[in-house]
């Protein structure tokens, strides 16, 4: 595969290094949303070395051209040999021996948006009156959808169980893939669920207390995991207005009564630091994630980005390019356009039923992104920002999908295809474990 690195920027103020108070600066209102107090520092980066903030106060990456903080890497990988080959046998074996000597104990498959349990949010309803009722009709949704998308752009059962039995080895412990469903709504309040959630299930596995958890994020499950990171990692006062934001959400407005217990749970480990230990546990890898939130350092161990790219002549080799016909979307030429365009702007609110959730998400929205505004979506989506801030970035060029946008769903659906999960995760494995070959 051909590499090439682009190093972060150096010797810059880097807009993750705000140093006031943002407690302060989020509860004064202004023009509709909070405004932001920075006092920016002048940080000086030795050659190689990674500035990630370890506060970064649930903050939105911003949208700005050429501020990379982050490596970027591009690769053009040769297509994976077949899954009925021995070369491919041999190849995950060592990708599972590897894992088992970094003490992974445990993989997580977060799906996106769209293919969960629930991506209209009519069965948390019918939950808050009886989750008995609810839980059947969750599963039914989600057999449907696996069995209609199966592994374009959605983690299915038959995924999990080859790359589980894949990188097993004779006498040796297995590593359990573990699905993880979610919602799937495409807003802020069903991405929270999602992370409140995970952090809940993690909380249960007696992997995550003794060992290392991989966790791999399809697009917006992504930026669950981002969240995620913001929970395990911000300081107290940040996470009870997180949690003050949504509570419409979880409390029933004007009686102190819970109906989504698992987010009184969550919220009480947190208070308690009973979650402290997991955080550096748990290694991140999202698959064409949305720039979207900010990721908190002191809310992961490591953290590793796969983003279909195609470089675009006459643009900088990592920027995306704004289509200017829709044969560009339907034959992905230039990548991933899901990943392009699902930015800030492009939530579906809750609907008409969950007025509740449709309360919390907008408070959550001014928590989460003050002063973007949803008229400016062109603006930002003619930026071309591909790369987040924090971790690696791997802008990856699989070539040109095949069959129609259906199928492909806009270069969107190739990270989850079981004929790619060789090269995914080898990749990961190098990154994170120190795999050689």
């Amino acid at each position: 595969a051909n590499t090439s690195l682009f190093p972060p920027s150096r010797y810059r103020f880097f807009p993750s290094s705000i140093v006031t108070s943002e407690a302060v600066a989020r509860s004064r209102p202004g023009r509709g949303c909070w405004q932001r107090l920075a006092i920016r520092r002048h940080i000086a980066l030795m050659p190689g070395e990674h500035l990630m903030p370890l506060n970064n106060h649930f903050r939105h990456q911003e949208y700005q051209s050429e501020r990379r903080t982050s490596d970027v890497h591009l690769l053009q990988p040769d297509p994976p040999p077949a899954r009925s080959t021995e070369n491919y046998h041999e190849r995950m074996r060592a990708v599972g021996r590897v894992y088992r000597a970094a003490d992974v104990l445990a993989i997580y498959l977060v799906h996106g948006s769209f293919v969960g349990a629930d991506a209209l949010g009519v069965f948390r309803e019918v939950a808050r009156v009886s989750s008995a009722a609810a839980e059947p009709l969750r599963r039914l949704q989600k057999q449907l959808l696996d069995a209609l998308t199966k592994d374009a752009g959605n983690y299915t059962a038959e995924f999990a169980r080859e790359f589980e039995h894949a990188i097993a080895a004779d006498g040796e412990p297995a590593i359990p893939v573990r699905l993880f469903n979610w919602s799937s709504e495409n807003h802020h309040i069903g991405r929270a669920d999602g992370a409140i959630r995970l952090i809940s299930a993690l909380h249960d596995d007696d992997a995550a207390k003794t060992g290392r958890v991989l966790i791999w994020g399809h697009s917006h499950g992504g930026n669950v995991l981002a969240l995620l990171s913001n929970l395990l990692g911000a300081e107290a006062a940040l996470r009870q207005q997180f949690f003050h934001a949504c509570r419409s959400y979880y409390r029933w407005p004007g009686i102190d009564r819970v109906d989504l217990p698992e987010w009184a749970r969550v919220q009480g480990l947190l208070e308690k630091d009973a979650l402290l230990p997991l955080a550096a546990r748990l290694d991140l890898v999202t698959f064409g994630t949305p720039i979207r939130y900010g990721w908190d350092t002191g809310g992961y161990g490591k953290l590793l980005h796969f983003i279909h790219h195609r470089p675009v002549p006459g643009k900088h080799q990592t920027a995306a390019h704004f289509p200017h016909e829709a044969e560009e979307v339907f034959s992905a030429r230039y990548g991933d356009y899901i990943q392009q365009f699902g930015i800030a702007g492009t939530n579906l609110p809750p609907g008409a039923w969950a007025w509740r959730a449709a309360l919390a998400d907008v408070r959550l929205g001014r928590f989460l992104q003050p002063g973007i505004r949803k008229r400016q979506l062109l603006e930002r989506l003619k930026l071309g920002i591909r790369t987040h801030d924090e971790g690696t970035n791997l802008l990856v060029d699989y070539g040109l999908p095949q069959g129609h946008v259906g199928q492909h769903v806009a270069g969107h659906a190739v990270y989850t295809l079981l004929d790619w999960l060789l090269f995914h995760a080898e990749e990961v494995a190098r990154r994170f474990y120190g795999l050689t070959r």
